[in-house]
């Protein structure tokens, strides 16, 4: 159907008897958008206690299973593999110069913060 005008239309909705809305339909709405408190923890938050929670419960189970030993035996392991990736030449190399760059791109860009308002134009 092609209608060409919807005035009749209009007449018609306008024409309907609407229920009132409650008195505190304001109030409830800003109180469930605007007014509602933040929440207790961001998603970041939650997956570093969520990371500690499961290092912690790894390191009493392996306690609990295996004794003193094994863990300490988990440690040194742990201990060494560091010690090895970190003496290693290469890797010094490729963490200081990425300290490097990190320093002087600080340096040369500076510490400033963006201008709160102002938009770039892209063209």
């Amino acid at each position: 159907m092609n209608y060409d005008s919807d005035d009749a239309l209009e007449r018609a909705l306008f024409a309907l008897e609407l229920e009132e809305p409650p008195a505190d339909l304001r109030a409830s709405i800003l109180s469930a958008t605007v007014y509602r408190p933040a929440p207790m923890f961001n998603l970041r938050d939650l997956i570093v206690l969520g990371v500690i929670a499961a290092v912690a419960i790894w390191f009493i189970a392996e306690i609990a299973l295996g004794g003193a030993t094994s863990f300490t035996r988990t440690l040194q392991t742990i201990g060494d593999v560091t010690v090895r990736t970190l003496s290693n030449f290469t890797t010094l190399a490729w963490l200081a110069a990425g300290g490097a760059t990190a320093i002087w791109l600080t340096i040369f860009t500076g510490f400033q913060p963006r201008a709160k308002g102002v938009t770039v134009q892209h063209r």
